[in-house]
């Protein structure tokens, strides 16, 4: 990597030559002008990373050279040398951009400080330039982003699946971003001019679920006073993705394996088939292999279903990309704080999300960026800016591993239940509907466990 380049503007060349013997040590390459003129001049003609200038020089002080330079160079970062009259002058500079001032009389530390916090600043917007550029032109496809080996793999299915008319079955946990997934397989096929029409099986009472997946006709219930198109019949020669397919109750799935063997369906109260082109993508939490051995998923649908099956990492087993997902959130979320101009994140909040294990996956580091960008009163978010709990598991973690070594078995195993339930209602926001998604067990069970467990809702705040 190239070196930064200081320029220090100064009309005493005394001056001049005592900072750079000050700052020899710091690994910039450093140049000299004597006037604001001379300076405006190089920064013109080549890259200035970063300019310390006196406030006094004859022709263009140091405040009219900070407005020439931050107009044409807006990523210099311009520190002002000032003498006691002037040092008001230079706090309102602050305010209009300027990254600092130093006082004189200075000592070589009292320079060297903010130089060393200038070159951090720089070499941080330096990296998550690199990093954006990465995100634009390798490292993602569509709108999903990673560099691991697992997304390389993940990335050559999708593009199969993308030239492909066959099934998908998208498999996952929670959030880690199946939708976005059948949504860039549609949008790279054969049929991405026509509609992607998307169904949450978890989300629709089971009651509702028949008549919205496949409409009716008039009369065909109470209440049905005219006719509903399906979204089966909303996506014809288009793409439906049905996801949690394993939230399908069985007499649906009997009723879609005939749509994907005979490509055609009947609306509640019709007595005559529709014929239908669909391409299905679906996609799971659940392990349907078990399912199928509990008698709560077709086997023959599964297999119509899996023809093309893409498995997404969990984002503990991708944690090389949690950096080009961060620049890519705080470059979707930043503009809801405008006035901060968050440019990006410190090493230390960067470190502490990489040791996160992220059990909401993708979905969740994004709510975290969006957080951190709230809270933030830095240009580059910090550590103390993280949500507590992130924090706050990894020390949960330690003492339920020093219990377990002093508990029964018994005791241990219940008291480790219920640090992982009030977790994940924690990150759930207390949707116990999500909690039992993300857990893998049914809602009523879940129900049960918070009442023997004794959980209470006050419990789950911060």
């Amino acid at each position: 990597m190239d070196k930064l380049t200081l320029l220090i503007v100064d009309d005493e060349p005394n001056i001049c030559e005592a900072i750079r013997a000050s700052l020899v040590r710091e690994g910039l390459s450093i140049e000299v002008a004597s006037s604001g003129i001379e300076a405006l001049q190089k920064v013109q003609a080549d890259r200035v990373d970063i300019i310390i200038s006196d406030v006094k020089m004859p022709g263009m002080d140091g405040f009219a050279l900070f407005e020439r330079v931050s107009a044409a160079s807006p990523d210099t970062v311009f520190i002002l040398i000032t003498a006691f009259g002037t040092i008001q002058a230079a706090v309102d500079a602050l305010r209009k951009g300027v990254y600092d001032y130093i006082p004189k009389p200075f000592t070589p530390e009292e320079l060297r400080i903010p130089v060393r916090r200038a070159i951090e600043k720089k070499l941080l917007l330096r990296e998550n330039q690199a990093l954006r550029s990465q995100i634009e032109e390798r490292y993602s496809f569509q709108n999903i982003i990673g560099n691991s080996a697992v997304m390389h793999d993940v990335f050559h299915l999708m593009r199969r699946a993308a030239s492909s008319e066959s099934n998908v079955l998208i498999i996952g946990e929670s959030g880690t971003g199946k939708e976005l997934v059948a949504k860039a397989v549609h949008s790279n096929s054969v049929r991405a001019r026509k509609k992607f029409v998307p169904v949450n099986c978890g989300a629709i009472p089971e009651g509702l679920l028949e008549s919205e997946l496949f409409g009716y006709v008039k009369g065909a219930f109470t209440g049905a006073s005219g006719v509903k198109k399906g979204l089966v019949e909303e996506a014809d020669q288009g793409t439906l993705f049905l996801d949690e397919i394993g939230e399908l109750p069985m007499v649906l799935q009997v009723k879609f394996l005939r749509v994907l063997q005979e490509g055609e369906f009947t609306p509640l109260g019709e007595t005559k088939p529709k014929k239908v082109d669909i391409r299905l993508i679906a996609a799971t939490n659940r392990d349907l292999h078990a399912a199928i051995n509990e008698k709560r998923f077709r086997e023959d649908l599964f297999y119509r279903l899996n023809v093309i099956p893409i498995e997404l990492p969990p984002l503990r087993k991708r944690k090389e990309d949690i950096p080009l997902l961060v620049q890519d959130f705080i470059r979707k979320h930043k503009g809801k704080a405008p006035d901060k101009n968050i440019a990006g994140i410190a090493k230390e909040a960067l470190q502490a999300l990489i040791d996160y294990d992220f059990p909401g996956n993708i979905r969740e580091l994004e709510n975290v960026v969006e957080y951190a960008i709230a809270f933030t009163n830095s240009t580059t978010i910090q550590r103390d800016d993280l949500p507590r709990y992130i924090f706050q598991r990894r020390d949960e973690q330690k003492k339920v591993a020093a219990a377990a070594t002093t508990l029964p078995l018994r005791e241990a195993k219940i008291q480790f239940e219920k640090e992982l339930i009030m977790a994940v209602l924690i990150e759930s926001g207390g949707n116990i509907s999500e909690a039992a998604r993300r857990l893998n067990i049914h809602r009523q069970n879940l129900q049960q466990k918070i009442r023997l467990l004794g959980i209470e809702s006050a419990s789950l705040g911060e």
